[in-house]
């Protein structure tokens, strides 16, 4: 199944409800063959991601091909991510036994800025289900966050579906419910951009890069995907990872030495990322997406004001170090 655009940061708010109507009026007019309707409301960096209005059609007949109709309509939610509201569709087909998403984020004047049609991911198989991570992990910043992306399924936590980021956080700051000030079109004004990122515990740097263009909010990078990142050996058989910096700011070096709390470098959007944030996970090898995912347990921090003497942070929880 072929995914158009890119996946985004879904943080759980409600959205106006008029973006359920657009959603599916969208869908009603995808699936009727009316392309030339959606073509003329896609944003200039969706016709030039994909590129003419008969690559679209082109993605029409596939899918049509491969799904059939639509039988059933399971579920719907509309999310803000955000500047964007996202509408998520879950549905039935004719031709696949599989439930299918279909999922379009449009701005605030109803501009389609993401769409993608392609099968529910499941979790992705692990036996490290039980382990409790032997390096002594603190939250690898100062100050509150938001986890936008956590936990051990789907519905916490969309990197659930790999191998590798099988227990990963996107986490990011939120002021009054939104990311940024203003109409969120730079990269300062997201509340995290620019903010320290720290060792989260101690080890050797054994990658780093610090050259990775930041993005536009809303354009992604995926031929660079970390971006401006970190791999720390921990020396336990874990590496953190820790990317999308800020380019120019990553303050270490390969075979250096940290301890827990040393500044890595500041908060950025380069590499795969839609907006300012931090990504970080760890696994059982330096190698992006050859290793296998670890539970990353931290401890002493707060979540939603109470202490947590050691765990895993979710989906929708306001954490920051113990005081």
């Amino acid at each position: 199944m072929v995914v158009i655009a890119t996946a985004l940061l879904l943080l759980g708010a409600s959205a106006d409800p008029s973006f359920m109507d657009l959603g599916r009026r969208h869908c009603a007019l995808f699936f009727g063959g009316e392309l030339d309707k959606i073509w003329q409301n896609f944003s200039p960096e969706m016709k030039n991601a994909l590129g003419s209005e008969n690559n679209l059609r082109a993605f029409y007949e596939q899918t049509r091909e491969q799904l059939g109709k639509e039988t059933a309509t399971i579920a719907e939610t509309v999310e803000e991510v955000g500047a964007l509201s996202v509408y998520l569709r879950t549905a039935r087909f004719e031709k696949l036994d599989q439930l299918i998403h279909v999922q379009w984020a449009f701005d605030k004047k109803g501009v389609v800025a993401g769409f993608y049609i392609r099968p529910v991911q499941t979790e992705a198989p692990s036996k490290y289900l039980d382990y409790e991570t032997r390096t002594k992990l603190e939250l690898p910043f100062e100050g509150k966050w938001f986890v936008v992306w956590g936990g051990r399924t789907i519905a916490e936590n969309y990197h659930a579906f790999t191998v590798d980021q099988r227990f990963a956080y996107d986490i990011l700051m939120m002021k009054d419910g939104s990311t940024h000030a203003g109409d969120g079109k730079r990269n300062q004004d997201f509340y995290c951009f620019g903010e320290r990122i720290l060792a989260p515990g101690a080890g050797l740097v054994v990658v780093m890069e610090n050259g990775v263009e930041d993005n536009i909010p809303g354009v992604m990078n995926p031929k660079q995907a970390l971006g401006n990142h970190v791999i720390l050996d921990h020396g336990s058989g874990e590496y953190s990872f820790l990317a999308h910096f800020k380019k120019g700011t990553v303050a270490v070096e390969k075979g250096q030495r940290v301890v827990t709390g040393d500044l890595l470098g500041l908060c950025g959007n380069s590499g795969n990322s839609s907006e300012p944030h931090l990504h970080c996970h760890l696994q059982n090898t330096p190698a992006f997406g050859l290793g296998e995912g670890l539970p990353a347990q931290f401890q002493g921090y707060l979540a939603d004001g109470k202490p947590v003497s050691r765990g895993e942070p979710v989906k929708g929880q306001a954490i920051r170090r113990g005081q």
